[in-house]
This record gives C-alpha cells, sequence and structure tokens, in this order.
C-alpha cells in the first residue's frame, strides 16, 4: 500500500508560521536587552554590542558558512550596509536603554517598523491597523517634556536603522540562501568593534559578571532574532511584518518588570492592551490571505 506524501503547507499555514518565529524572535530580542542591561555599568552599552555581535559571528559562521570570496557586489553591497546597520542600531539603543530605560528606547525604536507598516500599507485598515499600533505605544510610554533628548535621539536614530534592517534582510533573503546574510553582516560588524574589545580587556573592565551578561545578550539579541526575521520575511509581507513588530514595547515591558523590576503603571497596561489588540486584528486579516 503506498502512503501518501504529506500536503505541503497551505499559504496560511506558512503565515502562521511566520508570525510565530515574529513572536519569538521579539521576545528573545527584549528579554536580552534586559540582561544586557546589567553590564552597562560596568563594560557600557559599546561594550554589550561588541560582545553580542562577537557572539552572534562565532554561532553564525560556522552555521551558515557563507562563502565570501564568491559574493559578487549585488550581494556585497546590502551585506556590507546590513552590517553597517548593525553596529549602529544596537549602539544606539542601548544607548537609549542607559539613558532613558528599557520601555521608552523600545518605543521609540518602533517607529522604524512602523514607519515601513505605513509606508507598505495598500487599504485603509493596514494604515488603521499601523495607527493604532503608534497610539498604544504611546500611551504605553506617554513622553513628557523632561524626557532625555539624547537618548531620544538615540532611539530615534535605532528606529531609522531598524526600518533599514527589515528593508535589508528582506532583499538579502533572496539573495543568499540559509542564514548567510546575517553571518556575513555580522562579520562586517564585528571588524567595527574590535577597537572597543580590545580597550575593554586593555583596561581590564571585562568583568566576568558583564562578559556573561553580554554573551547572553548576543544569543537571545542576535542569533535568534537576526535567523528568526530572515525566515520570517520570507513569508510575512513586509507592511505585516513592521505592524507585528509593535509586540516589542509589550515585551520590552515585561522584560523591564520581571528582569529589572521597572514596574509597570496604569496607562502602561493600557497601551499594552491596546497593542495587542492591534496586533490580533493583524494576524486576524493575515489569516485569510
Amino acid at each position: 500500500m503506498l502512503l501518501k506524501a504529506p500536503a505541503p503547507p497551505t499559504p496560511g499555514r506558512r503565515v502562521a508560521g511566520g508570525l510565530a518565529t515574529v513572536l519569538a524572535s521579539a521576545a528573545g530580542n527584549q528579554v536580552g536587552a534586559a540582561v544586557g542591561a546589567h553590564a552597562f555599568p560596568a563594560i557600557g552599552p559599546a561594550g554589550v554590542v561588541a560582545v553580542r555581535q562577537f557572539v552572534a559571528a562565532a554561532v553564525l559562521l560556522p552555521v551558515a558558512r557563507p562563502n565570501l570570496l564568491r559574493f559578487r557586489w549585488p550581494q556585497w553591497w546590502p551585506t556590507i550596509l546590513l552590517g553597517l546597520v548593525f553596529a549602529t542600531m544596537n549602539l544606539s539603543l542601548y544607548t537609549a536603554v542607559d539613558r532613558v530605560g528599557l520601555g521608552l528606547a523600545v518605543t521609540l525604536e518602533f517607529l522604524g517598523p512602523l514607519a515601513v507598516a505605513l509606508g507598505g500599507s495598500r487599504t485603509r485598515m493596514d494604515v488603521l491597523c499601523a495607527l493604532g499600533a503608534g497610539a498604544g505605544v504611546y500611551v504605553l510610554v506617554l513622553p513628557h517634556g523632561g524626557s532625555d533628548w539624547p537618548g531620544i535621539g538615540a532611539g530615534l536614530l535605532a528606529a531609522g536603522c531598524w526600518a533599514a534592517y527589515i528593508l535589508l534582510n528582506r532583499m538579502l533573503g533572496r539573495r543568499l540562501p540559509g542564514l548567510e546574510a546575517p553571518a556575513a553582516a555580522t562579520t562586517v560588524s564585528v571588524l567595527l568593534y574590535l577597537p572597543v574589545l580590545g580597550w575593554l580587556l586593555a583596561e581590564h573592565r571585562m568583568t566576568g559578571t558583564a562578559l556573561l551578561a553580554a554573551i547572553g545578550t548576543g544569543v537571545l539579541s542576535s542569533v535568534i532574532p537576526y535567523a528568526a526575521d530572515l525566515i520570517a520575511l520570507r513569508t510575512v509581507p513586509p507592511r505585516f511584518f513592521g505592524v507585528l513588530m509593535s509586540v516589542h514595547p509589550v515585551f520590552a515591558a515585561l522584560a523591564g518588570l520581571i528582569i529589572l523590576g521597572q514596574a509597570l503603571a496604569v496607562h502602561e497596561w493600557l497601551g499594552i492592551l491596546a497593542v495587542v489588540g492591534v496586533n490580533l486584528v493583524a494576524v486576524l486579516r493575515m489569516s485569510r490571505v
């Protein structure tokens, strides 16, 4: 008796798998950011980023094994840009986290994928979802005039980098197989941070606790999200990917509460409910695709 081959996954199931991957990526990213904050007093945001990128390269390179000598210019230029985006996005975000806190920093960074969602939207409901997510994020944080403006500027710079990350990662997902793109781009970022690692070692600032925290950040905030986002962006349209990224402020608030002991106010819980509601609408709409 011949067994029938399993039916290929339907478009709806592929999208659902992409959504689950996006959520796992967001959760790992914010837990990693909270863990890395414990290392700021010893090695600073730049030190955490340097170790994070080194860990990501150490894991991704043996797994992906990109043949860099065979890369052509259409593959190299977005890879180099993505490496620069990695280096700038992580440093600006952690600088913002150090100055204004995890919740506000991640909320400002969310403006990047929100811009991607608005720029790629084609229907009124898409725009309403993106605006609803933005409103929920605003209620979550309620920025005020006494905010740290250099920290806010760093968060906005991270937002621009995150938008570029989404677009470049999607482009490279079509030009390079597997995890070659994040592995090669992370290598570019590591080269930029070698002077920082050298300085930390020369000054004996790399304590055991700080090193462990930074390594954990590298695994949770680099290795898992880079791989997960690359896979998800092959099935999830970029405009919906941007809307679903609104869960990052939610996970940042929860990571801050559980790991950093940052209590949530009533308006923050209201913001979380609003953001989650928008995500449910987006998920239900995508399941019909």
